[in-house]
C-alpha cells in the first residue's frame, strides 16, 4: 500500500468514526459500526487503532486540531480585526458546530473529548486564545472573548443563529481594539 493509499484509508476511517460518534455518541459507538461505515473489517481497524478512545482522539485531532495552522494564519493575516476574528471563529467554532448541531449526539462530542483527550482539548483552547490574543492585543480580552464564544453555544443554537451571535460578539470586541489603537 502506498503512502497516499494509507492516508486515504485513514481519512475514510476518521470520517466514518466522526459520523458514528456524532450520530450514536461515544458510548454507543462500537468498532463494528466504524468498520462497517468505512467499508473495512473490524480486524483491520484494530491494527490501526488500539481502542475506541484511540480512534476518538484521532478524530478530534483530524477534525479540529488540524484547523490550527489555518486559524493562526488568519489571525495574523490581512483584514480588519473584525474580519480576522470572524475567520478564526469560522474555522475553530462555526464550521465544526455546523456538523455537530445537526447530529443527534453532536452536543456530547466536545464533552467527551474533554474527558477522553484533555491534552488535545487544552491545545485547541490554547490555540484559540493565542489567535484571539494576537488580534485583540492582549490575553485578558482573548480569554473573555473565548469564554463568551463558548457561552454562545449554551442553548445549542442553529448555525445561522450562532453566526449572527458571533458577528455581534466579534463586532463588540473589534471596537475595543480600535479604541486601544486610538489611545496609543
Amino acid at each position: 500500500m502506498t503512502d497516499d493509499e494509507a492516508a486515504a484509508r485513514r481519512t475514510k476511517i476518521l470520517t466514518a468514526a466522526r459520523w458514528c460518534f456524532l450520530n450514536f455518541g461515544f458510548a454507543k459507538t462500537a468498532f463494528e459500526d466504524i468498520a462497517k461505515r468505512a467499508g473495512l473489517s473490524r480486524t483491520l481497524l484494530y491494527r490501526l487503532f488500539k481502542d475506541k478512545e484511540d480512534i476518538y482522539r484521532a478524530v478530534f485531532v483530524d477534525w479540529l486540531v488540524s484547523r490550527h495552522p489555518a486559524a493562526r494564519k488568519a489571525a495574523k493575516g490581512p483584514g480588519s480585526a473584525y474580519e480576522r476574528m470572524l475567520t478564526v471563529c469560522r474555522l475553530m467554532a462555526l464550521e465544526p458546530w455546523a456538523e455537530m448541531v445537526r447530529a443527534p449526539m453532536g452536543s456530547e462530542f466536545l464533552a467527551a473529548c474533554e474527558r477522553i483527550d484533555p491534552e488535545s482539548d487544552a491545545l485547541h483552547h490554547k490555540v484559540a486564545l493565542e489567535c484571539f490574543a494576537s488580534i485583540l492585543g492582549d490575553e485578558a480580552s482573548a480569554e473573555v472573548f473565548v469564554l463568551a464564544l463558548d457561552g454562545l453555544l449554551a442553548d445549542q443554537p442553529s448555525v445561522e443563529v450562532l453566526e449572527e451571535r458571533t458577528k455581534v460578539l466579534a463586532g463588540r470586541f473589534a471596537q475595543s481594539t480600535k479604541k486601544k489603537a486610538v489611545r496609543s
